[in-house]
C-alpha cells in the first residue's frame, strides 16, 4: 500500500514561485504531478523516475518547473517558477508501483494523493 500527501499549494501572483511536495510512503518506482483545473480533464505536468531520476515535463511547463526527488526522505518537489494564471489547478502526486517507464496518463499511475490547489493570480 502506498499513501502520498502533498503540501505547499497556495495563492501567488504571476511571476512568482510556489514549491509542492509529496510525501510518499511504500515502495514506489516512478512518480508523476498531474493538474486539473475546473472544467477540464487532468493533464501531466512532470514526471520523474525514483532510481534514475529520469525527468520528463509537459511543453507547457519546460523550462519553468522543475521534479526533484530525496530518496532519503522519501520526497518528491515540484518547483515551480514563473508561474501564470493558467498553471491555476488541484495538483496531484502519482505513483506507478510496478514500471520505471515514463507514463503521460492518468490511468496508469496506481496511487494518488488528495491534492493541493495553485491558485496564480494576474
Amino acid at each position: 500500500q502506498v499513501q502520498l500527501v502533498e503540501s505547499g499549494g497556495g495563492l501567488v501572483q504571476a511571476g512568482g514561485s510556489l514549491r509542492l511536495s509529496c510525501a510518499a510512503s511504500g515502495r514506489t518506482f516512478s512518480l508523476g504531478w498531474f493538474r486539473q483545473a475546473p472544467g477540464k480533464e487532468r493533464e501531466f505536468v512532470a514526471f520523474i523516475s525514483w532510481s534514475s531520476g529520469n525527468t520528463y515535463y509537459a511543453d507547457s511547463v519546460k523550462g519553468r518547473f522543475t521534479i526533484s526527488r530525496d530518496n532519503a526522505k522519501n520526497m518528491v518537489y515540484l518547483q515551480m517558477n514563473s508561474l501564470k494564471p493558467e498553471d491555476t489547478a488541484v495538483y496531484y502526486c502519482a505513483a506507478k508501483t510496478r514500471t520505471f517507464y515514463l507514463s503521460l496518463v492518468p490511468a496508469q499511475y496506481d496511487y494518488w494523493g488528495q491534492g493541493t490547489q495553485v491558485t496564480v493570480s494576474s
